[in-house]
């Protein structure tokens, strides 16, 4: 519990300097930001760009599927995000996450789906604001936005990044859009990064993450939990789970972070049944969300209201976890 209590405090620090305008360094301190920043160069030097900067074409329309009785209007989504939003080191556009939850919303909603995706690699939650401003143009049902990684290995301010992710939450709300971010995922699984910068990139990406919930929640968005949802089993199988440059993830690793998010894309348009919730506060539950493999964050609503002032009431919802079978 002592994990979950310090994030939960961290988290809303982050969160209310973020919602303030504010530039706190970050809730590591000023060494480890430094320590962040002289290694992250390091980490990418030994990384690279094998990839090149762009994954494979995956705009089109999705389902019906043969034997569909007339189908319904296409439903409108749009995937925002870095380079995991965009299946960067795929060439197949079938195995993108972006793809595979298109494919899955339009089998259990039983209509097409309409994709557009946004997403550019290396991007940073900074350059969502532009991806956003082409996804309204769409006029999307759901948005689905993967980031965070790059704000940690850029050594990005905490705040600042919360809070570009926080507005482009909020307008795509504004434009009648529902909402799923997939939170920044467990860097501290890479390989090519040594330690100690290992152990900082894992503080500063579950800290990261759980700020990004208080902060999405608070936009009236939801958040599905990556850190230790993909992390044990990057962590377990690297040879599967990620690509060849040992970063990105594979086709099976991009799978399960669809698998891990498609729950919440069909609840949130009202195409799949919401498990029971465990209530309470936001920042308690963006930091047990980091722990808890699979779990999604909410908004409640109260006074008639499904977003609110910092601190109001959420709930955590539970997903299953675990590999996800090809069969």
């Amino acid at each position: 519990m002592f994990w979950t209590s310090g994030a939960a405090r961290a988290a809303r620090r982050i969160a209310t300097a973020a919602a303030l305008g504010g530039g706190g360094l970050t809730a590591l301190g000023a060494l480890t930001y430094g320590l962040l920043i002289a290694e992250a160069m390091v980490a990418r030097k030994i990384v690279g760009r094998p990839h090149g900067e762009t994954g494979p074409a995956s705009d089109g329309v999705y389902g019906p599927f043969p034997g569909d009785a007339v189908p319904g209007e296409p439903i409108s989504m749009v995937m925002l995000g870095d380079s995991t939003a965009v299946g960067l080191g795929l060439t197949d556009p079938a195995d993108t996450p972006a793809v595979n939850i298109a494919l899955g919303l339009a089998t259990v909603a039983e209509r097409p789906v309409r994709l557009h995706v946004y997403g550019e690699s290396g991007a940073e939650s900074v350059h969502l604001d532009g991806q956003v401003d082409r996804a309204i143009e769409e006029g999307p049902d759901i948005a689905v936005v993967f980031i965070g990684a790059n704000d940690v290995t850029s050594a990005t301010s905490p705040a600042r990044a919360v809070r570009h992710l926080q507005t482009a939450v909020r307008r795509l709300r504004e434009a009648g859009a529902e909402v799923v971010v997939g939170t920044c995922p467990d860097l501290g699984t890479i390989r090519p990064i040594a330690q100690p910068l290992r152990w900082v990139t894992r503080r500063w990406s579950r800290l990261l993450a759980a700020a990004q919930t208080v902060a999405v929640i608070e936009a009236g968005g939801r958040t599905v939990a990556f850190a230790d949802l993909l992390g044990p089993e990057f962590e377990a199988n690297p040879a599967e789970m990620f690509g060849p440059d040992r970063y990105h993830p594979s086709a099976q690793g991009y799978l399960q972070s669809a698998y891990a998010v498609l729950p919440s894309v069909c609840a949130a348009l009202g195409f799949w049944p919401e498990s029971e919730p465990l209530r309470g506060k936001g920042s308690q539950l963006a930091a047990m969300a980091v722990e808890e493999p699979g779990t999604e964050v909410t908004a409640t609503r109260g006074a008639g209201e499904a977003v609110g002032p910092p601190g109001r009431r959420a709930a955590l919802l539970r997903r299953r976890s675990g590999p996800l079978s090809n069969g």
